[in-house]
């Protein structure tokens, strides 16, 4: 999509546009064994198919975010990745935005590969967007960052995750006192200067940390995965983010996930996550 010929409009508008319209929940679609067998299918591929294309079937039209988790498609090698594929094409066409969550991260012509892969329109697993880690340096994510802004994507960059592991690294301090995850959202808060409504490059900040300990508010969309099955409540956004809670996007898969294989079940239940979330725009 092109603003007045100049260009595409950015992520950030256009997922502003479709929490307005849509509300703020992004569901997961992520194929574990284990839902394959709630669902009655097969650990293979198949079964894979059958599960993340209901699941687009029912959601896509109701939802804003659709963000399906990479590994649990390349699993099952490049049949697999063409269930991928079809995923995103088909939620995109339906009307969802996509992120892909692939948590990406590494240097020079690999991390523009890895841009090239996913934020470019001519790639078939072309998304609107990627989660990354920038553990090897913020600075090492600038090839996902320029082809973020060439093509109206955007990125979603690990900053204080909700895994017990995630404290020795994103806490550890600088030599200028701040932490890791404050350098993180410093930066991100830098590539959103000045944009409107809402920039295109976020972190990721799990809905059951700690005190966060720093100021979260980016000036663009905050990704909280953690919401719901995994204990993640409203009360804990709104205690995490406080004003910054009107840019949550809080994150959710088996909580509407396990009301499958039925479509109308899937579509109640992610109606009934967006109502409950949709408290944090007041």
């Amino acid at each position: 999509m092109t603003v007045d010929g100049n260009g595409p409009e950015p992520f950030g508008t256009r997922l502003h546009r479709a929490i307005a319209e849509r509300g703020r929940l992004c569901v997961g679609i992520d194929p574990h064994a284990a839902l394959l067998e709630a669902w009655g299918l097969d650990d293979d591929v198949a079964g894979l198919e059958r599960f993340a294309l209901t699941a687009v079937e029912a959601l896509a039209p109701v939802v804003s975010v659709l963000k399906p988790q990479s590994a649990f498609y390349e699993r099952f090698g490049s049949r697999g990745v063409a269930v991928l594929e079809k995923v995103i094409a088909h939620a995109r066409e339906a009307g969802a935005l996509v992120l892909l969550d692939v948590k990406r991260g590494d240097i020079g012509s690999t991390t523009q590969a890895y841009a090239d892969a996913y934020l470019d329109p001519a790639s078939p697993l072309a998304c609107d967007a990627i989660t990354a880690s920038p553990f090897l340096g913020f600075g090492s994510l600038d090839p996902m960052v320029q082809t973020a802004r060439k093509h109206g994507a955007g990125l979603f960059v690990l900053a204080l995750t909700s895994n017990p592991e995630g404290h020795e690294v994103q806490r550890a301090r600088a030599d200028d006192g701040r932490t890791v995850a404050e350098h993180v959202l410093a930066d991100l808060r830098a590539l959103n200067a000045e944009a409107s409504p809402l920039g295109s490059f976020g972190p990721v900040i799990g809905a059951t940390i700690a005190d966060p300990e720093t100021e979260v508010d980016v000036n663009g969309p905050i990704l909280v995965p953690g919401y719901g099955a995994q204990g993640g409540t409203v009360a804990d956004i709104r205690r995490i983010f406080g004003a910054a809670s009107a840019a949550v996007l809080p994150s959710t898969s088996r909580e509407v996930l396990r009301a499958g294989p039925s479509v109308s079940g899937l579509v109640e239940a992610a109606r009934r996550a967006n109502d409950d979330v949709s408290a944090l725009d007041g």
